[in-house]
């Protein structure tokens, strides 16, 4: 089933809707390493970018934002510029409904509009749906990582996807 939403540039209007998504999986899972939730200015930070390449998109379920992805910087050297670090969370109402590959198909072509040569992204284990949606978006296993992550009282081993996009 492919649900029907909206993709499309975020507005600093979805920024608190972003925010509650991200906090649910820092409180609830490990797909991601924050402990606290970030503040209004990171997510601010991440709706202007710094640099071509850098977008933040979201979807759209009638008035309520029910996901979101965005690309951002690799790492901060200057021969890093063209490939960038994506990230992706979901409502978890809305998981396995096909708006997590409707996000990246949309997220990837930006991309590589903007010119990025290459995409990465970092899935923290156990994640079957995220490893499940890379793969199925064109990334390739690069690498993995063994407990580079503490939470919840237990370590966590990483996946390094890539894709190339030009």
């Amino acid at each position: 089933m492919v649900a029907d939403v909206t993709i499309r540039p975020a507005v600093e209007d979805d920024l608190s809707d972003i925010a509650a998504i991200y906090a649910h999986e820092i409180a609830n899972s490990v797909a991601t390493f924050d402990l606290e939730p970030p503040t209004p200015a990171y997510w601010h930070q991440r709706l202007v970018g710094q640099q071509v390449g850098d977008h933040l998109l979201v979807a759209v379920d009638d008035d309520d934002v029910v996901g979101y992805t965005y690309s951002w910087s690799y790492r901060p050297r200057p021969a890093y510029n063209l490939t960038r670090e994506t990230s992706i969370y979901l409502d978890p109402s809305v998981r396995g409904q096909g708006i997590g590959r409707q996000l990246y198909t949309v997220l990837l072509s930006t991309m590589t509009g903007s010119g990025v040569h290459t995409a990465v992204a970092l899935v923290a284990l156990p994640n079957p749906g995220s490893v499940a949606l890379h793969k199925a978006c064109g990334f390739e296993h690069v690498g993995t990582m063994r407990e580079v992550g503490f939470k919840f009282g237990q370590w966590v081993d990483v996946e390094w996807y890539q894709r190339m996009l030009v």
